[in-house]
């Protein structure tokens, strides 16, 4: 058997072991020597200490994480041991915390050369939203280079919302009760509902989706207890109010847009997610194109084809092209004008029903 243990320092052992056996209530496993205790191991919250009179080290930091902080150390949230050591004591699940959006105009142009950097599993990201809205959400273009076996383990993300769109290639996931491998395609997306575990499992070369996270900073755990796929096929199921979509291109019907010039085909997300979130994929349709605004608190957009112009009241107008995205804040006007005839967007907004207003 091979175990390991972390080395604190103190000056006497004696008065280190009410402290860590009653206030901290881990377990003393040994001390020794009996007469003039020079070490005294405890274990307990998934750490083993070794407290060692004269050690060199320096006392450190011990985080406990309770699922009631107010009942463990008499609701203490930060205690210092006797031999030094810091004890800051938090939440296992602290709630889910959403930034206030600071609203603003956006354009992120792929001609632009913005960065990209690897990420988790070695898949390359790239930021389409630099300023994050102040940590309302993160919106990342991101890419497989070489296709195969994905290096990835089974995993979930504390978020409030989280969206997966295919622009190129195809990869394969498997997702916690809904079957086996799922495969996205180019205009396929799936809805990964807070804290559904999931792995990708493979992908093509040059695979290419854009992710939408709410908030921009949120955990990503490991979960090494569960196998996927998982035995069961459970459709219905709910995590925290949202359930999972698998929503497919080929399956799409088309209808006039809430921009004037456009059709649009919705992913199901607004009513799966009871209105956190909408996605939608917009096209060139018939009739001019009109100013407009909105009252969405969140309003992104990513160009997946063709070419075009964003005029927004005030600003000098940007063309766009394939790998463009832009946010427009609320009540500002704008338009989209030049549109070409494959043009073809990816319209994410939070919430997922909001008014569109044509102005003069």
């Amino acid at each position: 058997m091979t175990r390991a243990e972390i080395r604190l320092p103190t000056s006497e052992i004696r008065d280190d072991i009410p402290f860590y056996t009653r206030t901290l209530g881990m377990r003393m496993d040994m001390i020794y020597p009996a007469d003039d205790p020079q070490v005294a191991v405890f274990s307990g919250h998934g750490l083993r200490l070794r407290i060692e009179k004269g050690a060199p080290e320096a006392p450190g930091t011990i985080r406990i994480l309770a699922d009631d902080p107010d009942t463990f150390a008499g609701g203490q949230r930060e205690i210092t041991a006797p031999n030094g050591t810091k004890i800051e004591i938090t939440e296992a699940n602290p709630p889910l915390v959403l930034p206030a959006t600071v609203h603003s105009f956006v354009v992120r142009r792929l001609a632009d050369q913005a960065p990209w950097v690897i990420g988790r599993a070695g898949m390359h990201y790239r930021d389409l939203v630099p300023d994050r809205l102040g940590g309302a959400v993160i919106a990342s273009h991101i890419r497989i280079p070489d296709g195969g076996p994905v290096p990835d383990m089974v995993h979930y993300h504390k978020v409030g919302f989280q969206l997966i769109f295919c622009v190129n290639g195809w990869v394969d996931v498997l997702y916690e009760d809904q079957g086996g491998l799922r495969r996205l395609t180019p205009g396929d997306c799936f809805i990964q509902p807070p804290e559904i575990r999931h792995r990708v499992v493979e992908s093509s070369d040059d695979c290419q989706v854009v992710e939408i996270g709410v908030p921009a900073e949120h955990v990503t755990e490991i979960d090494h207890d569960m196998t996927l796929p998982t035995p069961h096929l459970r459709p219905d199921r709910e995590w925290q109010g949202q359930r999972f979509v698998h929503n497919l291109a080929k399956d799409a019907d088309w209808a006039p847009a809430h921009l004037p010039g456009f059709v649009a085909r919705d992913t199901t997300i607004n009513a799966n997610t009871k209105g956190v979130a909408g996605v939608q994929v917009l096209r060139r349709g018939d009739g001019a194109t009109e100013w407009t605004s909105h009252d969405a608190d969140i309003h992104f957009t990513f160009v997946m084809a063709g070419t075009m112009t964003l005029e927004g009241d005030g600003r000098a107008p940007y063309p766009l092209t394939t790998g463009d995205a832009f946010v427009i804040p609320p009540g500002m006007k704008t338009r989209l004008s030049d549109v070409s005839a494959d043009a073809e967007l990816l319209e994410v907004t939070l919430p997922g029903t909001f008014a569109t207003r044509i102005e003069a």
